[in-house]
Parts: structure tokens; sequence; C-alpha cells
């Protein structure tokens, strides 16, 4: 929003030496972004010129240029000597006799550029015709300003060459531009700037809206407000002011304090209707519209669109219209606009015009927006009121209209005013006046909250009851009809500290209370985490979706409860509609995503939730957002929700370790896999049993499956099955693990005790023991570990033999023993007498026999 210095004074009490940096800077204590600041650092000299000749001249690069001549009158003397002065413009929208804008050489324009005469394209260029980007009115810059477009023929007319251009088009008036939040959509207006000035610096505010306006009455044209299928339950709109003006000269020309004011904001002036309802929008905020009333059919009304409902709008394109648009009709019920964004090309007011229908409505905010966002279609309109118009308003803004067409468009206001107001009454709410003190930090006292309040427009009702010690804390609060995003206690708080000012807060680190830290379970993650990353391992996130053909790929059996998935209501991609169900699930997209980009060694691993669907679909209130909801609707949500358990998974594939004068590179296998599992559990001091078993997506005599000491599954490691590889375009002998991480958690949950460390040597002993092909290794450990007491200090498979020695589908699992005492050196009969109680463990448990 562009707010020029001059016209703000009008409204507030701006101090005459006040710069529009001093402007900025205060509306910007109030909580409004200053965008930019643009006039008043031009200089002329730059004069209205008149164009006698103009000679296009190719060039070699393709462009065209022009060769002008253009009569700036007698305007600095020493500076053209009275003569006309050639120039040269790359420019085309303008040709001979047209009154153009130019400086000329000793004239600085927007941000200290200055202007001498130079030679260029072969030619001395004695200056330069202006765009309006170039004089900072504006964006354009696509051709030069031809005066008679901008101001109108009949403004036109009254220039000569030579006038000053500076006080023509204000450009040495300061304008300040502000970004207007979505909040504060009251801002899109000088009526709104004005206000947060005047709180900004405690001056008085001369409300522009504060007119004498005329009542509504029988005689006034006939408004039909319906809406059949309101938006979310809220009327499309809830007010609607008509007022006419007959025999209006619509080709007189807008009065020059009003287009330039226009041009300030960046707007173009186009017509006298046109430009005063532009005019009171800019001034109040409430978006006009004016139809001819000549192609009216005896009243106006809003309703929904039908299906396949064209209009055309005033851009000149046929749009089929959305049942959820709301639309302005005649009385023949044929649409006029789509309210709140454009009109339609059939009522627009043209030059032969004579009377005029002016409308000053308020509509949803939520359905203007839709219909805006559903035509690609955003005009100034449509931007200030999906962010909010002041309903209260409406009457003023038209009665400001009507007395503008009246006074410079000759025209007579008629007697009949209509006004159908059927705006929902507006509540006021408690308010606790400790609360800015106790959310913001600051010492607000109760005085300063409420004159905060009544400063910003809140009607406050404040009758000091209570006890004494909290006497007046408790006020009632009406929020001005201009901040509909006033609505609870925190949204007064905010105000409060922006009025006082956000740099009164000071940048204090809280305090963390004691005891607070993280979580045994996070803690747990952590130590996960960095474990895989020492690996080797690279973290990576992927989405938690999948296709429902991914399991087949994956080659689960079809009762495998694996396949039991939540369907996402909305999905991202309607490819990806289910929640995963394994970290697997994504992970292994993510590896021959990194190996298809030419990452030929891969290794990497991921820390996520998984969904356990549910047998029961999920039967979860759906609360309203007016209050918090009750603690059974609360359980019932909470109920609800199925279980998310977080697992870690691990994918690798390629070489482990890389080749080099020190050796063959390794390729990745199964036992790396398993590898890292045990290094977690060696990490968070468990002691993980592995034993071969199946599961699919591994290979069928590759996959171990880790457990607790208990049994307690833990996951699974291993290489995956080759038609998963071949399936999923991964590469051969890929190798992954999945671990429950919360299982982990729970295994953790006691502190470890740290056992006293031994001075005594280590006493070691070798046992070879013969097992049937079936007996896992990790169960003869076991075995040995219950056997040999608590002076076992360590078991380690060394070696596992196969053959004639000892017989078909037996194995023979060599294991070395450490014991270690305490308190001192144990004998050599002690160790023998150790080892063949482990040895016998394993007989009895396993059926190991000793070679």
């Amino acid at each position: 929003m562009h707010a020029p210095v001059s016209w703000l004074r009008e409204l507030a009490d701006v101090p005459a030496d006040a710069t529009g940096a001093d402007i900025a800077a205060a509306l910007v204590k109030v909580g409004l972004e200053e965008e930019g600041l643009s006039g008043g650092d031009i200089r002329g000299p730059i004069v209205v010129g008149r164009v006698l000749s103009v000679e296009p001249e190719p060039q070699k690069n393709g462009k065209t240029i022009n060769w002008c001549t253009v009569d700036v009158g007698d305007h600095g003397q020493r500076v053209t000597e009275g003569k006309a002065q050639e120039i040269v413009c790359g420019a085309h929208n303008f040709g001979v006799g047209d009154l153009v804008v130019c400086v000329l050489p000793g004239g600085v324009l927007p941000g200290g550029f200055e202007i001498s005469a130079r030679k260029t394209y072969g030619h001395v260029s004695n200056g330069m015709i202006c765009s309006a980007l170039e004089l900072g009115l504006g964006e354009d810059h696509d051709g030069i300003i031809v005066l008679s477009q901008l101001l109108g023929p009949e403004a036109a007319e009254d220039l000569t060459p030579g006038d000053d251009a500076i006080e023509l088009l204000g450009l040495a008036d300061e304008v300040v531009e502000v970004n207007v939040t979505p909040d504060r959509g009251y801002c899109f207006s000088m009526r709104g700037i004005g206000r947060e000035y005047a709180l900004s610096t405690g001056g008085t505010f001369r409300d522009p809206a504060d007119l004498d306006v005329a009542s509504a009455n029988d005689e006034g044209y006939a408004v039909s407000v319906t809406d059949g299928a309101p938006v979310d339950g809220v009327p499309g709109c809830d007010r609607y002011v008509a007022r006419i003006v007959r025999g209006v000269d619509t080709n007189a020309a807008s009065p020059q304090w009003m287009t330039k004011r226009l041009t300030q904001l960046g707007m173009r002036p186009i017509s006298l209707a046109v430009d005063v309802t532009n005019y009171v929008m800019m001034l109040l905020g409430q978006p006009l519209h004016a139809f001819d009333l000549s192609t009216l059919s005896g009243g106006v009304g809003t309703r929904r669109a039908r299906p396949g409902e064209k209009l055309t709008t005033l851009d000149d394109v046929a749009r089929v219209l959305d049942p959820q648009d709301l639309l302005i009709v005649d009385g023949n019920d044929r649409p006029l606009a789509i309210a709140g964004v454009m009109g339609g090309e059939s009522s627009e007011v043209t030059s032969s015009t004579t009377d005029v229908l002016i409308e000053a409505a308020h509509f949803d905010p939520i359905s203007v927006a839709r219909s805006s966002r559903r035509h690609k279609l955003t005009t100034e309109a449509s931007k200030r009121f999906e962010r909010g118009v002041d309903p209260a308003v409406a009457a003023a803004a038209a009665q400001l209209a009507v007395d503008l067409l009246v006074t410079h468009g000759g025209g007579t206001a008629d007697p009949g005013v209509t006004d159908v107001d059927q705006r929902p009454s507006r509540e006021a709410f408690t308010f606790d006046t400790t609360l800015p003190t106790r959310y913001v930090g600051l010492d607000y006292p109760h005085d300063e909250v409420v004159g905060t309040l009544r400063a910003i427009g809140c009607e406050v009702t404040d009758d000091g009851s209570g006890d004494d010690d909290v006497r007046g804390r408790t006020v009632s609060v009406l929020p001005p009809s201009w901040r509909p995003d006033l609505a609870t206690g925190p949204d007064l708080v905010e105000e409060v500290a922006r009025v006082r000012g956000y740099d009164q807060i000071p940048s204090v680190l809280p305090t963390p209370k004691a005891g607070h830290g993280l979580t045994h379970g996070q803690r747990v993650r952590r130590v996960v985490a960095t474990t895989l990353a020492q690996q080797g391992l690279v973290e990576v996130l992927t989405y938690p979706f999948v296709a429902p053909t991914l399991f087949d790929s994956l080659g689960y059996a079809p009762q495998d409860v694996r396949r039991r998935t939540e369907q996402l209501v909305n999905p991202l991609s309607d490819e990806l509609p289910l929640l995963r169900t394994s970290v697997l699930d994504t992970l292994l997209e993510a590896l021959r995503r990194n190996v298809a980009r030419g990452q030929r060694d891969v290794a990497v691993y991921e820390l996520g939730l998984v969904t356990i669907g549910r047998d029961e679909p999920s039967n979860a209130p759906v609360p309203g957002i007016e209050v918090k909801p009750d603690d059974e609707t609360l359980a019932r949500i909470r109920a609800a929700v199925p279980d998310q358990p977080r697992h870690v998974a691990m994918a690798a594939a390629g070489d482990a370790e890389r080749g080099g004068p020190w050796g063959p590179a390794r390729k990745v296998d199964a036992s790396d896999a398993v590898s890292w599992t045990l290094s977690v559990g060696r990490a968070l001091g468990l002691d993980l049993v592995v034993s071969a078993t199946e599961r699919a997506p591994w290979h069928p005599g590759r996959v171990a499956e880790i457990a607790l000491e208990d049994g307690t599954v833990v996951g699974y490691a291993g290489e995956l099955h080759p038609k998963v590889t071949s399936t999923l375009d991964l590469p051969a002998r890929t190798v992954a693990a999945e671990l429950d991480v919360d299982v982990l958690v729970a295994a953790t949950g006691v502190p470890l005790q740290a056992s006293e460390l031994s001075t005594y040597p280590p006493a070691h002993t070798d046992v070879a023991l013969v097992v049937a092909e079936a007996v896992p290794a990790a169960h003869v450990e076991q075995a040995l570990r219950a056997g040999a007491g608590d002076r076992l200090e360590s078991v380690q498979l060394f070696d596992i033999y196969r053959g004639e020695q000892v017989g078909e589908g037996r194995k023979s699992l060599a294991y070395r023993l450490t014991f270690r005492a305490a308190e001192r050196t144990l004998t050599t009969d002690e160790v023998s007498s150790l080892r063949d109680a482990a040895v016998a463990s394993a007989a009895e448990r396993t059926g190991a026999v000793q070679r």
C-alpha cells in the first residue's frame, strides 16, 4: 500500500518537518513493514514535452530506436536555449503530437540518477522521455507516459510544453510504501494507514468516513440478497448499499488532484466513474462498483452461480463459473459480476452512460478468496475483501462516491437509499488485563492496557468489579468493526505489545528448569544414530508414503501383517496413498535412487515411524474449533490413532571396503548388516542374539533374526531376496536390516551397573563342539555362557568346520572361552572345571559333543 505524505497529513497530525523515513519508522513501530520510499529525491528540469517528430532507426542488434524532436517550451534557457530538443527513445507507444514527460540534462530521477546529454546510437540525446517506472510512479516500463492517457484528454488540453511535470504529477511528494500483512487488511487504505500513524505518534486521527450519510429509505433501488449455498455456512454477502446518481457526464475529466493521488498510488486514471470508485477504495478501503443503470433490469441481487454458467468480465475473458462463485445479478437473474472480484462487461459504465448505480457491499472473505484463486484473477478489490473489509463503512463509501460524481460529473443524487444490512451482531468477550504482563514478560499496568485497547478502536467496559487485590483486572472488550482478526485474549495481547513497541521487549534467553533434558528414548535414538554413522552409514529421510503394489514387490505373503495398512484421506500423490509399515518400504527406494544417479557404493540408514494398521476403521470424532475438546473426546481421538512404533532401517550395496594398493575390494554382504545391528546393541549395553530364520524380503538362507536374551525379537538383518532386488531395480546382493527402536528403548530402561575391572590375568581355553547343522551357533554360545558362570568374561566363535570328521548333517564350532576372577589368579584346575561345566551345559541344551 502506497501512502503519499501529503495525503497522510490530511488524516493525521504529521509534523511539518517529518520526512518519509520518519513516517515509515513510526509505522514500523506499530508493526507495519516498510517496503520502500519514493519521491522527494527528484529534481528538475522535468517538464511536459510535445513530440514534434519521430524517426524510427533500426539497429544492428535487431532493436529499433526512435530519433525524436520534442518541444519542451522555454523552460531552462540555459539548458534548451528555447529550442526543441533531440532525444533518443526506445519506446514505441507514442506518436507525433503526444504530450510526454521529459527530463532534461541536469535533472535527477529517483535513486539519484542524474541525467546529462550523452551520445547514444549515433546521436546526442539531450535528455530522456520517461516511463512510469523511471519516475517512481509504478512498475510499468513497457512504454513511456503519454499524458493524455494518464490524465485524460480534457486535462491534457490545458497543458503546454515546458510546464513543470514535478508539480503536475506530484513527483516531489514522498510516498511511503507499506507491506500489509494478511491480518491487517484495514491498512489497505489511507484511512487505515492514517489511523496507525496517529496510534504510533499519539496524534489526532481525522476519520474520512465521518460523513453525513443519507439514511436508508423505501425509495431506493430494489436489492435482493440471497445465498442458496453459503461457503462453510457463512453467507456470501451480509450488507449491500445501493445509490443512484442520474445525469452524470461520464466523459467529464477527473479532477487533477484525484488523478495525481491515484498516480501516486500506482493506479492509472481511466474515467471519472472508475477514478471515483478507485479513489474511494484507496481512501476508505471499501471497494465499490459502478453499474450502467440503463443495462439493469429493475433490481440487483446476489446468488451463487449455476453449473456451466458463464460471464464475460471486464478484462474481456469469458469465464466458466463455479457453483461456489457468488454473483451479482440484475432483476432478470442475469449475471453482472463476480462479487468482490471483477464486474462484467455487459453493465460496464461507458462514455454513453448517464445514470450510474453505485454498489458498496460487504462480501465473505473466504468466498472472495476462493473465487479469485479459482479464476486466477487478483484485483485491488479482491485483495481487500479477502483480508477483511470494514462492513460499517459501506454507507459512507457510497455517500462519498455519490458526492464526488455530483460535484465533478454534474449528476443528481436520487433520494432513494438502499441498505440491506444482514450483519450478525458483534459480541464482546471477557479479557484479563494481566494477560499482556504474563505473556510478554513486561509490566503492562491495567490503565495502559485499557487505554491501548480503546486507542485501537475497541469498546472497553471496565466496571472495576472483583476483590480489592484484583479489582479492575477483568474487562469486557468489543473489537472495532474493521478488526475481524481480534477474537481472543492473545490477539489483544499482541495489540498491547505492538502499540508500546516490540523494541521494548528485551531479548532474554529462557532459563531451563532443573531436571529437564533428553528423555531416555531420545538418548537411545541418538546412540543408535551415532553408532550407525560411525559404522560409515549416511542418514536419510524419506516420505512415509507407499503404493499398494509395493508389498507384492517385497514378497510379503498374503496373510503378512505388514500388509495391514492405513490409507490417507488426502494423499500428496494418488499413487502413494498408504502409510508404510516398515522403514525399508521407503529406504530401499532412496538406495535405488542414489545408485541410479551414479553412487555405486551406498550405505544409508533412517530412523522413523511406521504405522501398524488396525482391523477396524477409525471412529475418531471430529470436534469443532470453537472450544477445546473435553477429556472424553480427546481420549477417543487418541484411541483412534493407530500404533506408530519407531524403527531404524539400514541398507547397503556395492563395496564395503574399497580396493587399492593395500588389497582387493570387499563387497558388502549379509554379515555387514548383522554386524551393524550388533554394534547398535553393544552401544546400548545389550547382548543381542543372532539366529537363522526366514522372512521376506530377505534371502531365505542369508537372513538372521536379532533378538534380546529373553527371546524378544528386535529385528532382522541379511541379504535381500534376488527377486526383490530384481523387481525393485536394486543392485544384486543388496543387504538390509531393520530394528524396532521402541523395543531397544524398553530393554535399556534400567541403567547398567558398571562392573569392577580386574587386574588379574585372564585364562584362555578353547573347545570344539559338534552339533547338528540346524542348531544356531548363537544357541550354543548361550548354553556355554549359562554353564560357565560369572567368571566367564567372553566367548568368541573363531572356526566352523564341516566335513568327514564330523559326519554329514553336522558341524564343528570352535569357541575361545576367556575366564577371569576379580580377586585372584585362577588356577588351571579351576579353569578346566569351569570349561567342563560350560561344555556340559551345551551338551544338555543343544546336544553338543566335544571333539
